[in-house]
């Protein structure tokens, strides 16, 4: 608490939101990506938590309590406990949404979009019409893109390849169709124990990759895939933080391309 009190009394200094803007906080780069998408010009996204970080680790600014001051919505996902009291702190007069669950299948992405829409819609129902069409639009882009990839998974047989996945990537490898035999946590989590009890199991069942998620630490699935025996691969939960992931559409391609070609040389 002292720490929002201290940031609460410095972003004071720093107030000068243009009057009457509709502006929209999202904790992450996805939420708001969905949200500038939705929103179209009607709405100004501002997102906290830089795509490379971890979020439970990240750490808030003064620049931070600036923007919430000025939102009319913030939307998060659940893993930020900080944000509302943050928001609280702030005085702030903002929607708080939480938007729980995963978000990295197709399927998943539709439904933080048609959320996002709705929340939009009741805030500014003058553009709900255009809410609507946007959302609508995207979520047809995320089906053909989503067909696409389960096309090149099936004709490359991943049902029949086992692997171990950090759990965060586990619904995305399962979705493509991988036999995801086991999952591991947070990496800070674990200890020496259980990364030989991880590697004798993923011994056991076969494992050919070791699936890693990018903002959690990947030390630790570089290290159990030397162990099993098999080839590791980093994936992403948030656009911006590799090559080629501007938006979350080039995260999905990226991400399903990195497990394509980590089996093909050896099919």
């Amino acid at each position: 608490m002292k720490r929002i009190a201290m940031l609460f009394g410095i972003g004071v200094l720093l107030l000068g939101a243009a009057a009457g803007a509709e502006t929209v906080v999202s904790t992450h780069a996805v939420l708001g990506e969905f949200a500038q998408i939705v929103g179209g010009e009607a709405i100004e996204v501002v997102t906290i938590i830089p795509s490379g970080f971890c979020p439970s680790h990240y750490d808030l600014s003064p620049s931070d309590l600036r923007a919430v001051l000025g939102a009319s919505v913030i939307f998060y996902s659940g893993f930020e406990p900080w944000i509302e009291t943050l928001a609280d702190a702030a005085g702030s007069a903002a929607l708080v949404i939480q938007l729980p669950g995963e978000w990295n299948t197709p399927e998943t992405a539709a439904a933080k979009v048609e959320a996002i829409r709705d929340v939009l819609a009741e805030r500014i129902p003058a553009e709900a019409d255009g809410f609507d069409a946007n959302a609508a639009a995207y979520i047809d882009e995320l089906g053909s893109l989503g067909d696409g990839l389960m096309e090149r998974a099936d004709a490359l047989g991943v049902s029949e390849i086992a692997v171990v996945c950090m759990a965060w990537q586990a619904d995305f490898v399962s979705w493509l169709g991988f036999d995801v035999a086991l999952t591991y946590g947070m990496p800070e989590g674990l200890s020496l124990q259980d990364l030989k009890v991880l590697a004798a199991s993923g011994r056991d069942a076969g494992a050919r990759l070791v699936i890693d998620n990018l903002q959690s630490g990947i030390d630790f699935g570089a290290k159990l895939a030397r162990e099993i025996g098999a080839v590791h691969v980093v994936l992403s939960n948030f656009p911006g933080a590799m090559p080629r992931t501007a938006t979350f559409s080039d995260l999905l391609t990226r991400n399903a391309e990195a497990l394509f070609s980590a089996i093909e040389p050896i099919e």
